[in-house]
């Protein structure tokens, strides 16, 4: 037994090499390739466009963007374009919640084409949508009717542009609350039941901060889509300076007039909010992940 040890101990000992030690092997080989391909796609299809609208933007100089990204019709074209999307963010983060628990809950006939259907804004041209729904929400159309016959104008209003926006935005709340309802273990709820926890309070305490982050990703990715949104918009908006015209308007508009300069001012600060509500997105998947983490 001893022979066989110290001839088992030989090979390492006359080459000077330690023992192999198993290695993860992954299935994408090479980090470096990897990465430099990732960068390389990164910044030809993101960085170098982004940077090209900071670029000609920061031409004007200080004083002047200052100029063009405060002047009254600007400003009131920001509030427009940020006030409908926080309203239709937070109704498609109501609703979007609502919609999800429907589709993972219950199981009645047509539920997978109404699950299908959620997704139908991604594939649907954003012109079609605001034809269709400038035809629907009209004083003459089936809907706009019954609200006109009450005095409420839906059409070519800041109502009307938030319809649109909630169409377009609620498919990312569902999205990201679904697949955690899905993972959501019923026997919590019933726990709680049986504890003698009413049907708000189990709701409150036990499901709702579990879909907390999921919703909290939804609505951000959802007020971003919204805040840059023009083709569904255009068209039920009306487009009125200072009531119904919003920020990607006016940008097509420096455009048509061949001012490039004014229309990347415009697009670097709705690029600075878009970035910054994403950056706060991952920041609270961050944490998320290290309160799971922490809690495993």
């Amino acid at each position: 037994m001893g022979r066989q040890a110290t001839s088992g101990a030989a090979p390492a000992a006359v080459t000077g090499r330690a023992p192999r030690t198993a290695r993860t092997r992954h299935i994408i080989p090479g980090f470096g390739l990897t990465l430099g391909i990732t960068l390389t796609a990164l910044s030809l299809v993101v960085l170098i466009p982004l940077a090209a609208i900071v670029f000609t933007g920061a031409q004007m100089g200080p004083a002047k963007f200052l100029q063009v990204i405060t002047r009254p019709r600007m400003l009131s074209s920001f509030y427009v374009s940020f006030s409908t999307a926080l309203v239709a963010s937070t109704a498609n983060a109501v609703f979007g919640t609502i919609l999800a628990w429907v589709l993972v809950r219950y199981r009645f006939p047509g539920r997978h084409v109404l699950d299908g259907m959620v997704e139908l804004p991604f594939a649907l041209p954003t012109a079609v949508a605001g034809i269709a729904l400038t035809a629907l929400t009209t004083d003459e159309g089936w809907v706009g009717s019954v609200f006109a016959a009450r005095g409420i104008h839906l059409a070519y209003t800041r109502a009307g542009i938030t319809i649109a926006l909630v169409f377009v935005g609620i498919p990312f709340v569902v999205r990201a609350v679904q697949p955690v309802l899905e993972k959501l273990d019923p026997s919590v709820e019933e726990a709680a039941d049986v504890m003698g926890a009413s049907r708000s309070l189990t709701f409150r305490r036990v499901i709702l901060p579990e879909l907390m982050p999921a919703l909290l990703s939804g609505f951000g990715l959802a007020l971003s889509r919204c805040l840059g949104e023009y083709g569904s918009v255009v068209f039920i908006a009306g487009n009125m300076p200072f009531k119904t015209e919003i920020a990607p308007l006016v940008i097509m508009g420096d455009l048509e007039q061949f001012d490039y300069a004014g229309a990347s001012a415009v697009a670097i600060v709705m690029l600075a909010v878009a970035f910054a509500i994403l950056f706060a997105m991952s920041l609270v998947q961050a944490r998320s992940a290290r309160i799971l983490r922490g809690g495993e």
